[in-house]
């Protein structure tokens, strides 16, 4: 069974220490430009893990990552009965 992740987003001064952080989880994405990391956590030890993190001298702030509450069912949101009418414009108004 696969263990729940929860994101992270830790925001670093410096990139190269940034890359110490896989030893805390599964670092998934660095922006050089932004300086922050984005690594993932098992849930069950995600807070005890993070106020480890914020101890590290390069890490400025660290973020909850709020994807794993989002939405992802994208059913239909138009009843299946109705049915869209397209106007396309004329051909002799495209002509002209």
């Amino acid at each position: 069974m696969v263990p729940e992740r929860i994101g992270y987003i830790v925001w670093v001064n410096d990139l190269k220490a940034a890359r110490n952080l896989e030893k805390y989880g599964t670092l998934h994405y660095v922006s050089r430009r932004m300086h922050y990391a984005v690594v993932y956590l098992n849930a069950d030890r995600a807070e005890e893990t993070a106020k480890h993190m914020r101890r590290l001298s390069y890490v400025r702030k660290i973020e909850r990552s709020h994807r794993t509450d989002l939405k992802t069912d994208y059913g239909s949101k138009l009843p299946e009965d109705v049915e869209l009418e397209i106007e396309l414009p004329d051909s002799e108004a495209m002509s002209s």
